[in-house]
């Protein structure tokens, strides 16, 4: 079984493709609700060790990634 065909390494650099893909949308998703919320996320996650805000950005970030997985995958 030869695993070099062309139909494989068409499939592979489509799966790399769209996994970057993904994490840059996944990046930009993180910077507009960073931006989009009141004072700064980041700041509140980890200097004031805020665990509501950071279960929310969690939440809104599983969500965001199967949202964006959904895109991908149809």
């Amino acid at each position: 079984m030869d695993l070099l065909t062309p139909t494989a390494i068409q499939h592979f650099v489509a799966a790399i493709i769209y996994s970057g893909l993904g994490i840059v949308l996944f990046f930009a998703s993180f910077v507009l609700i960073d931006k989009l919320t009141p004072g700064s996320m980041w700041n509140q996650i980890i200097q004031e060790k805020n665990t509501a805000v950071a279960i929310l950005f969690g939440c809104a970030m599983i969500g965001m990634g199967i949202v964006i997985a959904a895109a991908i995958a149809s």
